[in-house]
């Protein structure tokens, strides 16, 4: 009776084992079947990022292609003479830096300002048509200096230096530009674009004569619509809840 009652008592014990390893079993197929939709979802939402990222990615081509086209075919005849160069991010570059500044001062010269006035009234006619008016997030007209001030071999000197002067410098062209009467019209649309900023020598260019210089930047909106879409933060969100759920599937498995 005893040995009747130790078989039950085992086959009661090996029921119950083979519930519980049901149990996981159907347990893991419920998590697999829920990460494979979780990894679905996550892979529909990431095409409809990319299928969106394109699409702006493309419009931001196009747009880059058009306004180098238009700015090229303004100023082509000038850039000699004022030895400047369009660069293919649409970036103006003045590199006669003796036409520009004396050495070591802010103020313009007055042959700059002379250029400035065939220059930036006709750039600006371009920038606020109705073709670019509304994708444009700055013009940015940037002071860059060389890495040298007088006799200076301190690098912090040099930098801080070179810093308030490539700002003033950036200030003088913004405040110049921004006074010239042809753009009259268009001050209230600029205050909201026109920015200086004063680089130092943060991008240097192939040598030290070079390197001093200002450029007229435009950066249009794309980019920012870009991490609009993304929405970075969420993303990462996203991505960690997804690479947990895989890491604890990896670990159950045998």
């Amino acid at each position: 009776m005893q040995r009747d009652n130790e078989w039950i008592s085992i086959s009661d014990m090996m029921a119950g084992l083979m519930m519980v390893f049901l149990l996981i079993t159907i347990s893991y197929m419920l998590i697999s079947n829920n990460n494979q939709e979780a990894l679905q979802k996550s892979n529909d939402e990431l095409k409809h990022i990319s299928d969106k990222m394109s699409a702006i990615a493309q419009e931001h081509y196009n747009l880059e292609v058009a306004l180098y086209h238009d700015l090229t075919q303004e100023f082509s005849k000038d850039l000699k003479a004022w030895n400047a160069v369009i660069d293919e991010g649409n970036t103006i570059r003045f590199r006669e830096p003796d036409i520009l500044f004396a050495a070591g001062e802010g103020e313009i010269k007055q042959r700059f300002k002379e250029v400035l006035d065939s220059f930036f009234p006709r750039y600006v006619a371009i920038l606020s048509s109705t073709k670019y008016r509304d994708n444009i997030e700055e013009i940015r007209i940037e002071g860059h200096t060389s890495s040298e001030w007088k006799a200076s071999t301190d690098i912090k000197d040099r930098y801080l230096e070179n810093a308030s002067l490539s700002q003033a410098r950036a200030f003088s062209v913004l405040r110049y530009c921004f006074s010239l009467p042809k753009i009259a019209k268009n001050r209230e649309w600029l205050i909201s674009v026109l920015r200086a900023n004063g680089l130092s020598f943060a991008k240097p260019l192939e040598n030290e004569e070079l390197s001093r210089r200002v450029e007229f930047r435009t950066i249009t909106k794309s980019k920012q619509r870009i991490e609009d879409i993304l929405n970075v933060k969420e993303q990462s969100d996203l991505s960690q809840e997804i690479d947990q759920e895989l890491t604890k599937e990896l670990h159950r498995k045998p």
